[in-house]
């Protein structure tokens, strides 16, 4: 099959625009949550900054009432790996946060999230931060035009394995993205390089490492949203939207399209 027979989304350079500037709104509210975060805060008051600085910027939370969610951000904490619900918890000291983070401009979806550690964590979990942000630009810079999906996949694991005993979750994936926030193609952080779709200009993909300390197993919390590593290990998720233009790799979610970042690693940046 083809692959708008698989249902996935290639976009014009103007609508590719369109999510720039959604990506754009995700990669400030990030920053801003960055600088917000501190001991003493709760999730709840993080995800208010951040729907605040969303609409001001004349766009849309992407998660807010998404299949039910109450919050315009996800805020996962220590052993909770994704889909948090912000809320009265209030964060300390030695915490771990997980912030995912989406906007809709003009139907445009972007979507993008960090870890950030509360004060003083242990070295381990410094280490897992990094280890899961590398993997993630490891898996953008294995892209190119003509090359398959899981080309990503493969680097993304390939870096993770390197680093040490991590474990990778497999039930939880990047995806496509577009005009709604999930469309295929699925994106997992494992596997052999050179299979699934191939990689063409106006397709943008979410590229999303979630890694433990522990193993790879999770459960789901009674909320029906949050989910936790069944082993009690602490976790750490990483995500950027990006897209291949004929220069190049595009990340639009970052605020400087990814340049510094891909320069590091060699590859063309394709921005405009």
């Amino acid at each position: 099959m083809g692959l708008l027979d698989r249902g996935i989304e290639i976009k014009r350079p103007e609508q590719i625009d369109g999510m720039r500037k959604a990506g754009l709104v995700v990669g400030n509210t990030l920053e801003l949550l960055r600088a917000t975060v501190r001991a003493g805060i709760t999730t709840g008051e993080l995800d208010g900054v951040a729907e605040d600085n969303i609409r001001t910027s004349g766009a849309t939370p992407s998660f807010l009432g998404y299949q039910g969610f109450p919050g315009s951000i996800c805020t996962s904490v220590n052993d909770e790996v994704v889909h948090g619900i912000p809320g009265d918890r209030v964060l300390a000291d030695g915490d771990v946060l997980s912030i995912d983070c989406g906007a809709i401009v003009d139907g445009w979806h972007g979507d993008a999230a960090i870890t950030v550690a509360i004060g003083v964590v242990p070295t381990e979990v410094t280490d897992l931060m990094r280890v899961t942000e590398e993997a993630m630009w490891r898996g953008i810079a294995a892209a190119r035009l003509g090359g398959r999906v899981t080309d990503i996949s493969h680097a993304v694991e390939s870096h993770v394995r390197s680093a040490g005993g991590y474990g990778i979750l497999e039930d939880y994936v990047g995806h496509g993205i577009g005009s709604e926030m999930h469309q295929p193609p699925n994106v997992p952080n494992f596997g052999r390089p050179g299979r699934g779709p191939r990689l063409v200009e106006g397709l943008a993909l979410a590229v999303e490492p979630m890694i433990t300390l522990g193993g790879k197993d999770t459960v789901l919390l009674d909320d029906d949203w949050t989910v936790v590593t069944a082993d009690g290990t602490w976790a750490a998720h990483s995500e950027h939207t990006f897209t291949l233009t004929p220069t190049g790799t595009w990340v639009l979610t970052a605020l400087d399209g990814g340049e510094r970042a891909l320069a590091a690693l060699g590859v063309p940046f394709g921005g405009r």
